[in-house]
């Protein structure tokens, strides 16, 4: 072993940052509950105009807990969340784990079979969810070991005015739930907890497990990956020591959704166990971000490039000041360089004092554990490892570490990385390995590069690399050359079954606007790839798309356009 795998390099290029920290061991929620008490007089989060303090939030999760145990929920139970960004699933996130039970969280606008899949794969015992989505719940529910639904509205949670206006416009929208449904309703859950007697709380330590968050991990089969304490309380802390200007009662615009890593680790929970305030978005639409991000005068805003594509385009942001900003993350997907070059544009435009900062993860150590420095980056990096965490690059499957510039699979050990794939050994098993230096690593599937100070760059994810007459071709790297002409907004690269190449390349590529497409573009671009691609790799065609697919949080779903594709092979087949 050489000196890769010891080397954490923030001490050099990271000034004020330690290279190691002393880490909460306790709960989640008593992170949380220890903050309320060093800032009482601080605003938790702001949802919709209206302001909840830490004493309030905390208060509240006690009501939720006392509710819970009420109901017959204990320790070691799982129960499942499927709630936008809203104050009840912030009380129902930390009560669950005030009681000693797993937070199960899923997409509310998942399909039918797929909550399903995940109420039994996690074994839920209750849930809760919005009335809006009752309908998809009461449909699987006897598929299920369901024993409790609890049913929340928007409306809930909102000042006295503002309910009466949500009644008259979103309110009337939602279907009224039948008089019998036998379900537990938000404010009902709440009176049970009144009569809860005796002992409700239950001491959990940093190892214990507290979250499941899913991902298709590196196979691609979706998992229920099982999360401890420790690691979300180790990422607020790397988050803030890896971000200097941070103070409490800072703002983070908190977009991002809760029953994803980036929007639950970072948005969430690093801000409410730091003294941090949240202005909670229930549903993303790019011009109510824009209306909050300016409205609140947001310090730090963290997001999927799909999310800053769409903010670039918005006619509502000119002339709007951003000097209010501290910190503009992206992850979840890979920022092409010409996105950011735009993007760091935009903010100067706006008075911002700032650029984009790039960072890496996986679900699998909760979220990011790689972030581009404040003072300095390097074009295509994803960034320094966090304090703690390292990174190393192997050959690919293996545990033999590569030297500095050559490219090999991602490797990360830190406290961030996850306790197992839940009711998956084997794979665990795979992705989880002990090696010599008495680390475990996970194996993440993706590629790339560590430069000799310690940068890491993202080369692209293996499972999706094209391998197209024998050559290896990775997507992002067109995608980018694709991004960098001027009449396009974005691109996606996919692979296509192909009996002599074994696969062809194919772009598909959503124009500027006020770009027409025609096949003049379309050969402009061509010849625009023809100068910066290797033949090998050259598209073969360009499909012109009025949008992209996006999955749950907002990536571009490559995998909808090969399935695409692929059934138009079957038809002409």
């Amino acid at each position: 072993m050489h000196e890769i795998t010891a080397k954490t390099p923030w001490k050099d290029y990271m000034g004020d940052v330690p290279m190691h920290i002393e880490y909460f061991q306790g709960s989640m929620f008593e992170a949380v509950e220890n903050i309320a008490k060093k800032y009482p007089k601080n605003v938790a989060f702001d949802f919709m105009g209206k302001s909840t303090s830490y004493p309030e939030l905390v208060s509240n999760v006690e009501a939720c807990a006392k509710s819970l145990k009420a109901i017959g929920v204990g320790a070691g139970d799982r129960v499942t969340i499927a709630m936008p960004n809203c104050p009840q699933a912030i009380y129902m996130f930390y009560a669950i784990n005030r009681i000693g039970a797993l937070a199960n969280m899923i997409h509310p606008l998942s399909a039918e079979k797929e909550i399903e899949f995940y109420l039994n794969e996690s074994d839920s015992v209750a849930a809760i969810t919005l009335d809006q989505f009752y309908g998809k719940f009461a449909n699987i529910r006897p598929n299920t070991k369901l024993q409790h639904l609890i049913i929340a509205s928007i409306g809930d949670a909102l000042s006295p005015v503002m309910k009466v206006g949500y009644a008259l416009t979103q309110g009337r929208k939602i279907p009224k739930l039948p008089a019998d449904a036998p379900v537990i309703r938000w404010k009902d859950f709440l009176n049970k907890g009144k009569a809860c007697s005796g002992e409700y709380a239950v001491k959990r330590v940093g190892e214990d497990p507290a979250v499941i968050l899913y991902s298709g991990g590196t196979t691609g089969t979706t998992k229920g990956i099982v999360l401890t304490n420790l690691n979300f309380n180790a990422l607020s802390q790397q988050v803030v020591a890896a971000n200097q200007m941070f103070r409490p009662g800072d703002k983070m615009l908190a977009a991002m959704p809760i029953f994803h890593g980036f929007g639950l680790g970072v948005c969430i929970h690093t801000m409410l166990t730091q003294g941090g305030r949240c202005i909670l978005v229930p549903k993303f639409t790019p011009k109510s971000y824009a209306k909050d991000l300016v409205k609140n005068r947001c310090n730090f805003i963290a997001g999927v490039p799909t999310l800053y594509e769409a903010l670039l385009r918005l006619p509502d942001m000119d002339g709007a000041d951003l000097s209010c900003l501290k910190g503009v993350f992206s992850g979840g997907d890979s920022l092409s360089i010409e996105l950011k070059k735009k993007l760091d544009k935009f903010l100067y435009d706006h008075k911002a004092s700032i650029q984009v900062r790039e960072g890496y993860g996986t679900t699998e150590t909760v979220t990011a554990c790689c972030l581009t420095p404040s003072h300095m980056h390097k074009e295509g990096s994803i960034g320094l490892p966090f304090p703690d965490t390292y990174i190393k690059i192997v050959s690919p499957g293996t545990d033999y570490e590569l030297p500095y510039g050559q490219e090999g699979e991602i490797l990360l050990a830190g406290p961030t990385v996850m306790k197992e794939y839940m009711n998956h050994p084997q794979e665990t098993a795979m992705t989880l390995q002990t090696h010599s230096d008495g680390l475990t690593w996970v194996y993440t599937g993706d590629l790339g590069v560590m430069d000799e100070q310690g940068f890491v760059f993202f080369k692209g994810r293996a499972k999706r690399m094209i391998i197209t007459s024998g050559y290896n071709v990775y997507p992002a790297q067109i995608e980018n050359i694709l991004d960098a002409h001027e009449k396009v907004q974005m691109s996606c690269v996919i692979g296509i079954p192909d009996a002599y190449k074994m696969q062809k390349v194919k772009a598909f590529v959503k124009l500027a606007s006020g770009v027409q497409p025609s096949d003049g573009v379309k050969q402009e671009l061509m010849e625009h790839c023809r100068k910066h691609v290797a033949k090998y790799a050259m598209p073969y065609d360009i499909e012109f798309r009025e949008d992209m697919p996006k999955t749950l949080v907002g990536k571009v779903a490559y995998r909808v356009l090969e399935e695409l594709e692929l059934n138009k092979l079957k038809e002409q087949s």
